[in-house]
């Protein structure tokens, strides 16, 4: 298959670099992290260029664009570190009236996840709880979409899932500490389950996944350039500390976990395969992870400091990695997949 980009996706994956590079720039970054709450008009901004929108189609308003558009501009938004529940606004944006628009923000949790964690409590106008739809029985024992053939194991509930929304301020929620400080989080303690939401939720979960994943592409592509950077410039012993061996070869692991993480996302983007997004995922974590600490290492004392952007890119990719299908989870798909 060629997974080369077409000139129109490089066109919108350059136009949002330089949409985000515009307006969410370093000072902007670095001002998020003592005030993190979401920028209404920037969120507004992306709505009108299309962000949220970019799969609905034309005749609803939208760009009518296709799943690997949507992982271009998410992994450009992972590259810049954009805060804020871009993936649950993504995929509800045809589903709730002015997301597309980027004048309403809805939060997305995870109803079976303990504790059931809320990004950006303040921000969102409205929060979706997703119950069931999730593990073999939602992938199928060939991990095809839609297939389930993984039996009657959970039932019918198990398999569909449900979705519901409610008001923010009708959420019970419990302060809870984020380790990424342009993140906020609180622990929902209650919602109310009154209002159902009609939606597709294995497909919503594997999508979360696969767009959490290119953020995770994102960041990991964009640690590469720091740590690059850094070597060329920063000298030791009268010349660039990259000559050195190890630092050669960490640049290099790096590298190779970003490329192997583009293809599977990529792929997984074409093929919207539940196993293939299974495994982007678990890929562009580790990648993510693993590149965020071994820039850290390539900066030396400096990367350990507060002032570096180095723990920003770390941090995200730790809250990242734990929401929707964490490694162990994956794992275990993965395997299954494998025997079935």
């Amino acid at each position: 298959m060629h997974f080369q980009l077409t000139e129109d996706q490089r066109a919108l994956r350059d136009g949002t670099r330089e949409l985000l590079a515009g307006r969410f720039g370093r000072d902007r970054l670095r001002a998020a992290v003592g005030d993190p709450g979401l920028d209404r008009a920037l969120w507004r901004e992306l709505g009108a260029a299309g962000f949220f929108a970019l799969r609905l189609p034309e005749e609803a308003g939208g760009v009518g664009l296709g799943l690997p558009e949507a992982v271009l501009v998410h992994e450009e938004a992972g590259r810049a570190l954009l805060p804020g529940p871009l993936v649950a606004c993504q995929l509800l944006a045809g589903a709730v009236d002015g997301v597309a628009s980027g004048e309403k923000i809805v939060g997305l949790c995870e109803g079976e996840r303990a504790p059931v964690l809320w990004e950006h409590p303040a921000d969102c106008d409205e929060l979706i709880l997703v119950e069931g739809g999730a593990g073999r029985a939602a992938h199928g024992s060939g991990g095809e979409p839609g297939d389930e053939a993984g039996g009657e194991a959970g039932g019918a509930r198990g398999r569909t899932g449900g979705a519901f929304r409610s008001a923010s301020d009708r959420v019970a929620c419990a302060p809870f500490a984020s380790v990424d400080p342009l993140t906020p989080l609180a622990q929902v303690t209650d919602l109310p389950r009154t209002e159902p939401l009609t939606l597709d939720v294995p497909r919503l979960r594997r999508e979360a996944a696969l767009l959490t994943a290119a953020q995770q592409l994102g960041s990991a592509a964009r640690t590469v350039e720091m740590a690059v950077r850094h070597a060329r410039e920063r000298e030791q012993f009268g010349a660039p500390v990259g000559s050195f061996q190890a630092i050669k070869h960490l640049c290099a692991q790096m590298l190779v976990r970003a490329e192997m993480a583009r293809s599977a996302v990529y792929a997984a983007s074409v093929t919207e395969s539940a196993l293939d997004v299974t495994a982007a995922k678990l890929l562009a974590d580790e990648a993510a992870v693993a590149n965020a600490r071994d820039c850290l290492q390539v900066h030396g004392g400096m990367g350990f400091t507060w002032e570096a952007d180095v723990h920003l890119h770390l941090k995200r990719a730790w809250l990242r990695a734990a929401r929707w299908e964490v490694a162990r989870e994956a794992e275990e798909l993965l395997a299954a997949g494998l025997i079935a």
